[in-house]
């Protein structure tokens, strides 16, 4: 079995000072480590009966659209202002260092939708609080959240009360 944590590289002070980045790239570069991780995440998500899989800036575009192959559903992407070409939907949060904003386009997610919501990490739950904002302003069903990492000492899961959530990899 693969550890995905030994994957995971701490990068001190970015992207400010005090902050300790959980960098996922090494796992994403290793083909055992990134096939496991898409074949866990799609254990946990297949249940569920996603019709669409919501990735959020950058990211969770990675392992998200991967998940959404997987599942044999679509993928969504939700973007920062200015990023989509149609017209658009939108919600601001706060993030763990500073205030942020999340798009979607308008007609990407049909009323009744099954989402299956995906991000690489959980810290606050600010920013997966805000996809699920955007997926209920459009009328889907958020069905699940799930992640890569999860940063439990930051208590993120708080925000998302009332949500079927999982991670992979708890620091």
């Amino acid at each position: 079995m693969t550890d995905l944590a030994s994957y995971i590289r701490d990068v001190p002070d970015f992207p400010k000072p005090g902050i300790l980045f959980k960098d996922i790239m090494p796992l994403l570069a290793n083909a055992e480590a990134f096939r496991t991780a898409v074949d866990e995440l799609t254990e946990w998500g297949r249940p569920r009966t996603p019709e669409l899989v919501l990735g959020a800036e950058s990211r969770g575009f990675i392992l998200g659209g991967a998940l959404a192959h997987e599942l044999g559903c679509g993928f969504v992407a939700a973007r920062k202002p200015g990023k989509l070409p149609w017209k658009t939907v939108g919600v601001q949060y706060a993030l763990e260092y500073g205030d942020a904003e999340l798009q979607l386009h308008e007609d990407a997610i049909a009323p009744g939708t099954r989402v299956l919501i995906h991000d690489d990490l959980l810290a606050t739950g600010g920013t997966s609080a805000a996809k699920v904002r955007l997926v209920e302003q459009l009328g889907g069903i958020v069905v699940g959240i799930c992640f890569l990492v999860e940063l439990d000492f930051l208590h993120g899961r708080d925000a998302l009360v009332g949500h079927d959530v999982h991670a992979l990899i708890h620091f």
